[in-house]
């Protein structure tokens, strides 16, 4: 078992490298995962720094005390992988986040799409942001990563597509019985640079959207011969992608 993830601000350790885990993830180490003297844990702000330490005590309930030997820069992995999310229904957006975070994927932009059901309006809108963010966040403290993925402000038709247009790669899962997409699985993909992920709603992506991506320089494809849910069709390529590139070599 890999050591427990924790959230911090900065690493600056006092004398003998003693370190202070307090606030709610201090409480979460002591009272909630009631981590003992000796075992290991890691700190991390989330953008790539982080430290490996052992547990030297605790004081109350809510700080650990810990000795941190140095503190380690991830480099950025490469190719960087970014999805953009339709707005599902429901919950299952925080699902979508959820699990592309377990997978790998460096960033998500949740998309406005002319057919989601699913509207980001004013506060509720500030809210639903916030939930993906806190999910993203969540989700990466539990799969033991300490670059996070960016999870942008909503976006629009044309941002999505200005996106598209910086990538080394654009793809659009996109699929119907008037035009043949081509498998994800075949497509050519770079070494390093962008790779941009179009994940439409439940009802598809409209086609002037699609038009729109397209004089982008994005193409249309397919991960197989089944339909998955807005919901899961992210993750599922992602991994491909992942595989595909070496990042999971």
């Amino acid at each position: 078992m890999t050591a427990p993830v924790f959230v911090v601000e900065n690493f600056d350790a006092g004398g003998g490298g003693h370190y202070v885990l307090d606030g709610p993830e201090g409480r979460h180490a002591v009272s909630v995962k009631r981590l003992q003297p000796g075992e290991d844990v890691i700190l991390t702000d989330g953008t790539g720094r982080w430290a490996d330490c052992v547990v030297l005590g605790t004081e109350g309930k809510d700080r650990l005390v810990v000795r941190m030997d140095g503190v380690s820069e991830e480099p950025v992995a490469q190719p960087r992988i970014t999805v953009v999310q339709a707005l599902p229904k429901g919950d299952r957006g925080e699902l979508a986040v959820e699990t592309m975070t377990e997978v790998g994927v460096d960033a998500v932009v949740p998309w406005q799409a002319a057919r989601c059901i699913t509207q980001w309006k004013g506060d509720r809108g500030l809210k639903a942001l916030g939930k993906w963010r806190a999910t993203a966040r969540e989700a990466g403290k539990q799969s033991r990563r300490v670059r996070f993925p960016e999870v942008a402000d909503l976006a629009t038709t044309k941002q999505v597509a200005a996106l598209l247009a910086d990538a080394d790669f654009a793809a659009v899962l996109h699929s119907d019985f008037e035009r043949g997409s081509r498998p994800l699985a075949t497509a050519e993909l770079p070494d390093e640079g962008e790779i941009v992920l179009v994940v439409g709603p439940e009802g598809g992506v409209a086609k002037d959207e699609l038009a729109l991506f397209e004089e982008a320089g994005a193409e249309a494809y397919v991960l197989g011969p089944t339909v998955l849910r807005t919901s899961t069709a992210g993750t599922a390529a992602a991994a491909l992608l992942l595989g595909r590139t070496g990042r999971w070599s």
